[in-house]
């Protein structure tokens, strides 16, 4: 097998901001919804409500500023902003536990992933170059979550060296608002790659510009966005099969593991075998993990679904962005952007679905979701994406 492709330094700076930030992030959210229960006197109707703005926030500003960043050419300063933004706002937890301080830190947190996303990925295809642009999201994606496997384990070994007390949680916010910081710092150190400016060019106008080809991919995407319900419902499958709380916490960690292992490999792979066959790859696995859920009765089969989920993860998260690159040269940020607004408003709906299937059957809620993914997989062939392109 060949060796990986040599990358731009500036795509692993970047993978070291995501993992800072992600470190910083997964330290607290790992605990904040017991925090919010138990510490702070919460509802579990208000910790939904608040987790649902929170979901609502991270997708309602991506296309304000995938536009923004297309109509200026700036990735950089977009990008910087939305990192400085998550930054401050995890300065409310060290001032503030009271219920109104714990929901704004949510919300606001999660604007400022939603304003940096597109920039900040429109930046990364611009130093990645389009034969190994796969290998180059999935580096980055990889780093990401190493972040998400890190940050937990920290929590935990911080809670259980100082006990679960009020104290102990305002040490863990202040441990977890250092890397934000100095994730902000590292990002201030890497040069911009401007792209093209459209100055003049309103929302509307934008719109007008995006490739056929890209909103040809939007019909697809919204299908499968539809069958993506909360990663929680496996979890709740796992719990039915007889895995503890404890144990639950370890699956969710070899998920986020096997997905940092599968990123570099599946973008490789993306790259090899053209990112059309990588994305129905992504489909096709999504659908075979929620019919072999609908029959699963062992912790076993528990342990290789979860497993496969994060190879899943690894396709889906990183791999439909360098897709995506390649769709649209000239407006990447408000593809992005478009393309994580309109998902992350049928996540929403998924879910809602995947609960009601839930209330009647287990297995009708994993039957729909491998029947949305499969017929996903389905426009997609019909509609062809990526026909004006290589990869």
């Amino acid at each position: 097998m060949q060796p990986p492709p040599r990358l731009h330094p500036d795509i692993l700076k970047l993978g070291l901001v995501s993992f800072l930030t992600d470190l910083s992030s997964e330290m607290i959210f790992s605990v904040f919804a017991l925090f919010f229960t138990t510490v702070a006197g919460a509802s579990s109707a208000l910790l939904g409500l608040i987790e649902g703005l929170a979901d609502f926030s991270a997708s309602s500003l991506n296309y304000l500023a995938g536009w923004l960043s297309d109509r200026s050419g700036r990735r950089k300063w977009f990008a910087t902003a939305g990192y400085g933004f998550s930054t401050l706002a995890k300065l409310i937890l060290l001032l503030s536990s009271s219920l109104i301080g714990l929901s704004i830190f949510r919300v606001i947190e999660r604007l400022g992933k939603g304003f940096r996303g597109p920039p900040r990925d429109a930046w990364l295809s611009s130093i990645a170059a389009q034969g190994s642009r796969g290998y180059a999201f999935g580096v980055h994606k990889a780093l990401d979550k190493s972040g998400a496997v890190l940050g937990p384990l920290i929590a935990y070994a911080l809670l259980a060296w100082l006990g679960e007390s009020t104290s102990t949680y305002a040490t863990l916010f202040m441990v977890a608002f250092v890397p934000a910081v100095v994730s902000v710092l590292v990002l201030t150190r890497i040069p911009d790659q401007p792209g093209p400016a459209h100055r003049r060019e309103s929302v509307r106008r934008n719109w007008q510009q995006l490739s056929p080809a890209f909103k040809r991919f939007l019909w697809p995407a919204s299908v499968f966005a539809l069958a993506y319900f909360s990663l929680g419902f496996i979890l709740l499958k796992a719990h039915a099969v007889g895995f503890s709380v404890t144990e639950i916490v370890l699956l969710y960690a070899l998920f986020n593991t096997t997905c940092v292992l599968a990123a570099p490999l599946v973008g490789r792979l993306g790259d090899h075998i053209g990112r059309s066959r990588i994305v129905l790859l992504g489909y096709a696995v999504y659908a075979v993990i929620n019919l072999w859920l609908m029959v699963a009765a062992s912790r076993w089969e528990i342990v290789g679904a979860l497993a496969i989920y994060g190879l899943f993860y690894a396709i889906e998260e990183s791999q439909s962005k360098a897709f995506i690159a390649d769709l649209e040269p000239e407006r990447r940020a408000t593809a992005i952007g478009v393309y994580n607004f309109t998902t992350g408003l049928l996540y929403l709906p998924a879910s809602l679905l995947a609960g009601a299937l839930w209330a009647v059957a287990p297995s009708l809620a994993f039957a729909v979701a491998a029947g949305l993914a499969l017929a996903a997989s389905l426009v997609f062939t019909v509609l062809r994406p990526a026909t004006a392109i290589q990869r």
